[in-house]
C-alpha cells in the first residue's frame, strides 16, 4: 500500500512538473528522395519529438495541467538525400490564454527554413545536455521548448523570460556545429541563432518590455477598457517603429507581426476613424509584406 502511494505521488508530481502541451507534426508527403521509407519512421519521429518537448522539465517551476504552455511545431520534410537524413522547414507557434476569456493569442510564430537533421538510431534516444552538443533533432526540439518559456514568461512579467534566453542563446553558441540555422555569419540573419542575438540585444530591450504591456497590461485588461487598450497598442508600435530605426529588419520583430498581424486586425477594426488611419500607417510602414491584410482595418 506504501509503495502505491508513492507510487501515485510520484505520478502527481511529475504531471505538475513539465510546463509544455506541445504538439509535433511531421509532414513528408512531398519529400523528395530516392530512398524508400516506411511510415513508421515519421510517426516515430513525431511521438520521439512530441514526447521529448511534453515530459522534459524545463524549470523548477510547478506548472498545473491548464497552466502548461501550448504550442506547436509543424514540420515539412522537403528532402532526404542519404540514409535517416532530412532537411525541411518547420512553423512554431506559441499561444497564450488572455484573462477572463476563451481567446487565446499567438505570442509567438516563426517558420525555421533550416530545419535539418540526422535521424539515426542513435540520435533516436535525443538524450539532452544543456552542455554539449549531442545532435541537431535534440537541439532543436530542446530550443523550441525553450522558447515557449521565453515568450510565454516575457508575456506574464517584464523580461520574465531572461533566464530561458539566456539558456537559448548558450544551446545556440554550443550547437554551431549543426550546421545550417546556428550560423552567426549568414546574411539573412533570419535562423535561430539571430532570434536569440536579437531577444538578447540591449537595442532591443524596449521591445520586450512593450511585449509584456501589450499581453498583460493590454490584452488581459482588454475586455474591460478596449478604447484605452487601443491607445496603448499605438503607443506600442510606436515604439517599435523607433526600434526599427536602431535594428531595421529584425528577425525578432518580424516574428511578432507574422504572429499578431490578424489580431491586430480585429483590435482595431473596431476603432474609431483617426484609429484605424494611424494604425493602417503604422502596421504598414512597420510591416510592408501585410500591407494588404492591414488594409482590412480602414475598410472594415
Amino acid at each position: 500500500m506504501l509503495k502505491k502511494i508513492l507510487l501515485l505521488s510520484l505520478i502527481s508530481f511529475s504531471a505538475l512538473s513539465q510546463e509544455l502541451n506541445a504538439r509535433v507534426e511531421i509532414n513528408y508527403q512531398q519529400m523528395k528522395s530516392t530512398i524508400q521509407y516506411e511510415p513508421s519512421i515519421f510517426q516515430e519521429m513525431q511521438s520521439q519529438i512530441e514526447q521529448f518537448m511534453n515530459n522534459t522539465r524545463w524549470s523548477n517551476d510547478i506548472f498545473n495541467q491548464n497552466e502548461k504552455i501550448d504550442c506547436s511545431l509543424i514540420v515539412t520534410l522537403t528532402q532526404s538525400t542519404s540514409q535517416n537524413v532530412f532537411s525541411g522547414n518547420a512553423q512554431f507557434q506559441v499561444t497564450r490564454p488572455i484573462y477572463g476569456t476563451d481567446y487565446k493569442s499567438v505570442t509567438f510564430q516563426y517558420i525555421d527554413q533550416e530545419f535539418s537533421f540526422s535521424y539515426q538510431p542513435v540520435e533516436r534516444q535525443m538524450v539532452f545536455n544543456e552542455q554539449s552538443f549531442t545532435s541537431n533533432i535534440t537541439a532543436m526540439s530542446a530550443y523550441y521548448s525553450l522558447m515557449a518559456l521565453a515568450v510565454d514568461y516575457d508575456s506574464f512579467s517584464e523580461l520574465g523570460g531572461s533566464s530561458y534566453i539566456q539558456r537559448l542563446f548558450n544551446l545556440a553558441t554550443i550547437s554551431s556545429s549543426g550546421g545550417g540555422g546556428w550560423s552567426q555569419s549568414q546574411n539573412s540573419k533570419r535562423n535561430r541563432y539571430f532570434l536569440i542575438e536579437n531577444l538578447q540585444n540591449q537595442q532591443l530591450i524596449q521591445f520586450r518590455e512593450s511585449f509584456y504591456k501589450y499581453h498583460r497590461l493590454v490584452l488581459d485588461d482588454f475586455g474591460r477598457e478596449p478604447e484605452k487598450g487601443r491607445e496603448e497598442i499605438l503607443k506600442i508600435l510606436e515604439i517599435i517603429q523607433n526600434i526599427v530605426t536602431l535594428r531595421p529588419n529584425s528577425v525578432l520583430i518580424n516574428s511578432f507581426f507574422d504572429a499578431k498581424a490578424q489580431e491586430l486586425v480585429n483590435i482595431f477594426s473596431e476603432g474609431s476613424g483617426d484609429e484605424k488611419q494611424k494604425a493602417f500607417l503604422l502596421l504598414s510602414g512597420l510591416d510592408p509584406d501585410k500591407t494588404e491584410v492591414y488594409r482590412k482595418i480602414i475598410r472594415g
